[in-house]
């Protein structure tokens, strides 16, 4: 599990707050020996940071031993660069100035950034952006309005120099930031690896239910791993953990990808990781890959907007009915069915006015898709999806609501072996995590739909087979890659 240790210049530094032995002096982190286990994490609260002094070494330190450090040499020396910082926070500007708008005459507002909390309600979303861009714990910003606003000064501050007010939001902000490193109960804890669970409470349609998000947690336990269920606005407490695994909706555009991104980039094991997002969520990608790979699937085209004679190329080479997609679509939203000329051509209108490549595929009639749960490229679970009631797809999306067909679980060895076959084929190329392929069964032969990255697993859905086994095994792999990426670590002298 992860260590977090408060690195501070004398004992005295630290008597406003509560006490706690992960507050260490430099000093005492600079002899400190080489052999802690886990992941360790170091917040540099030194009085100065500037180059070559005690803040300084204790970053570089940090990193040397590979350790999670903020803020980290890179950080502090963009901020000690206007040149550099300027080209970090110019992208937060735009918003920022329609926040406060054009004032009448020149302007000046100097502002703190705590742990990406500040108590100016106008300056909260700028703050947390900058924070996630630059994470330190206590910035003071100084911005400028001279026709257009700008950051006129940026700089590190040591916590002392705050007022009442301020060192409280510090307070509470180190210990949101840090986890309650105060809380003695987490130093108790008998796990050996940390993982978080990104969940959206307010996602409508979620890859998981609240029963099988505790299902997941418990599994953990039993394995010795600590699991955090975060949000999305937690991304900058990702190294606190050893792994993350994304529990809500992924797409590229979209924070469950800068998720994955940020956690590669920290060393932790994603699942799933940036490249399976990317490969899964596109369905142009996956089409092409599918292709190259000869992965069994209907006969598809990729259409561009603007393509002359479209239409008469498509009814060349697939029959009505066919099928019209979106790349990115999920949960069978934007997908049409085209049943003559005449709805291919609206469909294709719609449609292009979200992408300007688009999928068009043959229909296969099928009472059910199959959904293979696969992971590390092994089947783990099979599910039936069948169709919606009077309607041709398993999901029905209305107005105000969403309808799902019924659904039969069996065990992954009662399935057709060409249809375990064609979800092998389908995720080779993909990688190896947690992958739910839909396949259509035509004859005995299997072919592949899709790949979701991000596969449904509700309880007392795709675990009516396994049940608990389904979250021991998912689990269990997390721990296998964990346990691996630790001895990489220490293989190489790194202590997390």
């Amino acid at each position: 599990m992860a260590q977090t240790y408060i690195v501070i210049d004398q004992p005295k530094d630290w008597s406003a707050f509560f006490p706690s032995e992960r507050v260490i002096t430099f000093s005492q982190y600079l002899n400190m020996t080489n052999k802690q286990q886990g992941r360790v994490r170091v917040i540099n609260l030194c009085k100065s940071t500037k180059y070559l002094s005690d803040g300084y070494y204790c970053s570089l330190l940090a990193e040397s031993r590979g350790h999670h450090v903020m803020p980290s040499v890179r950080v502090l020396n963009d901020i000690s660069k206007k040149a550099l910082y300027k080209m970090q926070v110019a992208q937060l500007l735009p918003n920022l100035a329609e926040r406060l708008g054009t004032p009448e005459q020149p302007t000046e507002i100097k502002f703190h950034c705590v742990f990406g909390h500040t108590p100016q309600p106008e300056m909260q979303e700028f703050a947390r952006k900058l924070f996630e861009a630059l994470p330190c714990p206590v910035l003071e910003v100084t911005i400028k309005f001279r026709k257009t606003w700008q950051v006129s000064d940026l700089k590190i501050v040591s916590h002392h120099a705050l007022d009442d007010a301020l060192e409280t939001l510090f307070a509470e902000s180190l210990e949101t930031f840090s986890n309650k490193v105060w809380n003695k109960s987490r130093n108790m804890r008998t796990a050996k690896f940390d993982l978080a669970m990104l969940v959206n409470e307010h996602e409508a349609m979620p890859p998981s239910d609240a029963q099988a998000l505790k299902k997941f947690i418990q599994a953990g336990k039993q394995l010795g791993i600590q699991v955090d269920m975060i949000s999305p606005k937690d991304i900058m407490r990702l190294p606190e953990y050893d792994a993350l695994f994304i529990r809500e909706t992924t797409n590229i555009d979209h924070h469950t990808y800068q998720f994955a991104k940020k956690a590669e980039q920290e060393g932790l094991v994603v699942m799933d990781d940036p490249q399976s997002i990317m490969r899964c969520t596109n369905k142009v990608y996956l089409a092409d890959l599918f292709a190259t790979h000869k992965v069994p699937c209907p006969k598809t085209r990729i259409v561009h907007k603007g393509e002359k004679h479209l239409e008469d190329a498509l009814e060349a080479l697939i029959d009505y009915p066919m099928v019209v997609k979106i790349p990115d679509g999920a949960f069978s939203r934007g997908v049409i069915k085209a049943k003559d000329r005449a709805s291919l051509t609206e469909s294709l209108h719609t449609l292009f006015k979200k992408s300007s490549l688009l999928l068009v595929q043959e229909y296969l009639y099928t009472e059910f898709d199959w959904r293979i749960g696969m992971l590390n490229n092994k089947p783990i679970y099979a599910c039936r999806y069948f169709m919606v009631k009077d309607h041709w797809q398993i999901y029905q999306h209305n107005e105000n609501s969403s309808d799902s067909g019924g659904f039969e679980t069996i065990p992954t060895f009662e399935v057709p072996r060409r249809v375990l076959q064609a979800a092998i084929a389908a995720t080779k190329p993909i990688g190896d995590g947690l992958y739910g392929v839909d396949i259509k069964e035509i004859n005995g032969r299997g072919y592949v739909i899709e790949v979701n990255d991000n596969p449904s697993i509700d309880r007392g859905v795709e675990d009516k087979y396994l049940g608990d086994e389904l979250y021991m095994l998912i689990m269990a792999e997390f721990l296998r890659r964990m346990q691996a990426q630790r001895s990489l670590h220490q293989s190489k002298g790194y202590i997390g």
